[in-house]
Parts: C-alpha cells; structure tokens; sequence
C-alpha cells in the first residue's frame, strides 16, 4: 500500500506538469475553449460600459440580460415562475429626523438630549416607529445554549425596552461571534422573548474603535433592506428593531438609582468577566422616524430539472452575485468599479458550471438552479430574498454552493470551504477537489469572518447546507491574494488586465462542477452535522 501511494505521488509529479502545458498556451496563442468562455463572460460584465454592475441601475440590469441569454443558449430552462428573472425591491433608508426620547421616573422627567446621550437609528419595516416600557439591561443580549451563555436567565423583557452591549464576550467561536456581532440578530432574540424595542449602549471596546461622539455626525447614514411583495421593507426583527445606540452620558442616567450601576458594567468589561443584567428604573418612550426610497432590481434563475422522479423535488442551488459597487471615486481618472474577480469570474464559472452539465448529456438527479444574485455589495440582499421567496417550494432547497470572488491569478493548488466543516458538503467538497489534485485547507483568515460575509450564508440563516468555495493560499496563493486585497478590492483596478491565470480559472471551474455533480447525484439528501451551531439555530435538517 506505502508502494503504491509512492507510485501515485510519482505520477502525479510527472502528470501535473504536463498537464498544465497542455493547457496554459503560448504569449499571443488562443486560449483553449474552456478558458476562453470564462474570459469571455469576464470580459464582458466587467466592461466599461457596464459602470460596476450596481444593483437597481440600468447597468445591472444589462448584466443581467446578458446572463439570462446566456442560460437560454447553453441550454438551461428558466428558473422563476416561468421567468429568467425573480424582480424585488431594494429599498434604502435612513432617519428622517432627530427623534425625541424621553425618561421617565414616578412625576419626574430626566432629559435625555440627542447627540450627547443617544442617536436613534432607522426602522425600516416601521418608518414611523415609537415604544415605551420600562427598561431591563440584558448585557450582551446573547442565548448561546452550546456555550452555556444565556443572557436572559432570570429576566423578564415582555413589553420591555432591551439594553444591551454591542459586540459579543471572549472566547466565543469566530463564527458564532460574527453570528451574534450583528445587533439585528440579538434584536431578535429580545423580540423572541416579548421586548417591544432594542438600545445598544456603547461598550469600552466600541468607544476605543469609534467613540459615540464620532459616530453622532454620521448617525443618518444610509442603510438598504429588501421589500417584501406587499412593499414593506423587511427586517429581521421588525417587532422589537434596535432603534437608537446611547453613549456613555446616557447609559450614566439610564443606570441611575438601579442595583446595577454602569461604573460595575465597565468594570466586568475591563476584567472580562460576566456582565450584570437586571431591571433599570424608569419608563423609556422611544421614537424613530424612517425615510425610505426603493429601486428595483432582479435575480437571474436558470433551472435543470431533475432526472430522478423520487429526487427532481430536491434542488441544488449554484449562486454568485452578480452586482458590483458601481461608480465611486476616482483612483488615477477612473471612477469605474468594473468587479472583474468580484463577482464577474463567480458568475463566469456559474454560467460554464452550467454548460459542462448540459454538454455532459446525463441529467443530474436532483434539479438544480443556477442564481445570478444582485444586492450582495448592498447586504446580501439578493439572496436573502431567494431564500424568504424562493422560486420553488423552499422545502425542496437542499444545498447551495458559493461562488464569489475567487481570487484566480495565480496557479492553483489548493481550495477553502467556507463552512464545509459543518455539513456533508465538506467531504463532498474535498472528495471532489482531490479529482483537480487540490487539497482542501482551513480558512487562513478565520478572524475575517468570511464565513457570514458572502450569500452562502443568507442559505444558513434558513436551514439550508450552504458553503461558498474560496481560491487557498497555498503556493503563490497567500501573496497573490494580499496583493489583490490590498490593490485591487474595491478598485477600479479589479478589471479584465488583471493576471489572470485562465489555467486556474478553468480547475476551478471543474471543481464546482464535481462538487455540484456529488450532491445532485448522490442518494442521500445533504445535511448538516449533528449538533453544528447554525443548524440547529436555523432547524436545519439532521442538525438535532
């Protein structure tokens, strides 16, 4: 057995060389087909005269067609109600004004000033927003059953007004910390257990990033949701929204006169001990006004039916986004954002995933669609209304798998899946990658927290198997990937004349396809690993 794995790396050395000089052509030579469809798509959706692809503008919508037309000629069936295209409503908001809040205390009236104890903040699913309850301080406002964490343990919030503290305690997994970081998730759970409105009181670590003082200039700043089919915007917790963040002179009076005190909250925050919870005094009304302009846009669906009459009603879903972040300033005379790597090569390798399966002739087993997401720069916005609206019955989406930004100019060697550790995707994902000689190898950045950064993860927060496939940092990858990170993220550089290694492009290309052809065809349905934190969060299937 040792002989033969010593025979195997032996050809595998030899095989590896030669294949690629069967693949990388000459300076000037035509790139062979496979590379030059990818280069193609590339070239055109990050076209000058596409300005940054932006979702709700007319370039996107070109993109768009463009890739619509491209499902009708490789042979895909239109995937959303008969249509190429899911349309849905962005909507942007921001306050509409310098709300008044006040506190109150038996016959008296404590002034809380806006700008020196609090700023509101939008809500957006109730533009015209105003609570009133008494106040209790849930420290982090965090449940984390795994982690024996349970902020709430012996209060009682129903028609309340939550405080908490942003950002999560020490030591918390860095996926489950994004997870809780954002102040809407924790909002909903206030409003799982009968709060009627969130407030975010500064913490020592947020005021060493951004003290409050900096952020009250800034606090009507834009946001973007999606609107729901009946035009109300959406929001994760749209019956107890976070609607305003208080600073250190505000926490002070809302603190006063309890058995807390907030000198004992900053003082377990420098320690890093458990923070006191409890009820505050007082009566809180609250109030925030919400502006609110909505654009529309549109997912592109292409669909592959199933093969298997006991399987077509499982789908798998292959998605990259498809919008970009548009016009911006100018960097050396070019305000064009063109998003060649982000995303014009994930849609590129989406539309070729799609073609090889088709030229393939063998109809996968489960259905598939092919998603063209838009909104992704503005929230993931795209795919979270896939998810809440999918174009099929939501119970037959069984996995996705992710395509964004994969940086593809160096030679490729090995592979990273984000959340591959958590479900039967990994080792679909591995096995497959093993065909391309790639190895897969943990996320190297792990405190980047791509993991919640990218659509794949609007899949997770409904249940379903999802991972996005990222380029490894084997090799040239680590350099090439700082490189572009550092000079070409969100510049007007990150267009067609970057180095390209189409060789790449076209593995990686063949690795989604293995992994899509492993979970389209294999008998048992994708799932999650018993027991992973975001199934069982999100009821996902085999968690429990």
């Amino acid at each position: 057995m040792i002989f033969q794995r010593f025979l195997l790396a032996v050809a595998a050395l030899f095989a590896a060389p030669l294949a690629q000089a069967q693949t990388a052509p000459q300076a000037g030579a035509p790139l062979p087909p496979d590379q030059a469809a990818l280069k193609a798509h590339v070239q055109f959706l990050a076209a000058d005269v596409l300005r940054g692809r932006e979702a709700g503008t007319r370039d996107y919508d070109v993109a768009a067609e463009y890739v619509a037309a491209q499902m009708l000629a490789i042979g895909l069936a239109p995937g959303a109600a008969g249509s190429w295209f899911q349309p849905f409503k962005l909507v942007s908001y921001k306050p509409a004004e310098k709300a008044k809040w006040s506190l109150v205390r038996g016959a008296m009236e404590i002034p809380l000033q806006f700008g020196i104890d609090y700023v509101n903040t939008p809500a957006p699913a109730t533009p015209d927003f105003k609570a009133e309850g008494g106040i209790v301080f849930a420290g982090y406002g965090i449940v984390y059953p795994e982690g024996r964490r349970d902020d709430y343990k012996g209060l009682d919030v129903k028609g309340k007004i939550v405080a908490i503290l942003p950002g999560v305690p020490q030591g918390l997994p860095n996926e489950v910390e994004a997870h809780f970081g954002d102040d809407e998730q924790k909002a909903a759970i206030a409003q799982q257990k009968g709060a009627v409105a969130v407030i975010v009181l500064e913490s020592l670590a947020q005021r060493e990033q951004i003290p409050f003082e900096a952020i009250v200039p800034y606090y009507d700043y834009g946001r973007t949701t999606w609107a729901r089919p009946d035009g109300t915007a959406f929001a994760i917790a749209a019956g107890a929204p976070p609607v305003g963040y208080v600073g250190p002179a505000g926490a002070e009076k809302l603190f006063q006169g309890a058995k807390i005190r907030w000198a004992d909250v900053l003082a377990a925050q420098r320690r890093g001990s458990r923070i006191p919870t409890g009820t505050l005094l007082g009566t809180l009304r609250v109030a925030s006004k919400t502006k609110l302009v909505t654009q529309a846009t549109r997912n592109v669906v292409g669909l592959i039916p199933g093969g298997d009459p006991a399987l077509k009603a499982e789908y798998v879903v292959l998605s990259a986004h498809l919008d970009h972040v548009g016009m911006g300033d100018a960097v050396n005379g070019d305000r064009i954002y063109n998003g060649a790597m982000d995303n014009a090569i994930g849609v590129s390798t989406m539309l070729e995933v799609a073609r090889k399966f088709v030229a393939s002739g063998e109809k996968p087993r489960r259905s598939m669609l092919f998603v063209a997401l838009s909104g992704e720069e503005k929230g993931l916005l795209g795919s979270d209304y896939l998810v809440h609206y999918p174009p099929v019955p939501k119970a037959g989406l069984v996995a996705d798998v992710n395509m964004d930004m994969p940086i593809l100019t160096y030679p490729l060697v090995d592979v990273v899946a984000l959340g591959g550790e958590r479900s039967s995707l990994g080792p679909a994902i591995a096995a497959a990658a093993a065909t391309e000689g790639l190895a897969v190898v943990p996320d190297p950045s792990p405190e980047e927290m791509f993991f919640v950064r990218s659509d794949h993860y609007s899949f997770v927060k409904s249940g379903i198997p999802a991972v996005s496939i990222d380029t490894g940092p084997g090799g040239q990858g680590a350099e090439a990937q700082k490189k572009f990170l550092a000079e070409n993220y969100h510049k007007p550089s990150d267009q067609i004349d970057l180095p390209f290694d189409w060789n790449s492009a076209a593995k990686y290309m063949r690795l989604n396809y293995a992994v899509a052809r492993a979970l389209t065809d294999a008998p048992a349905r994708p799932r999650w690993n018993k027991g992973d934190f975001f199934g069982v969060q999100f009821g996902g299937y085999g968690a429990q």
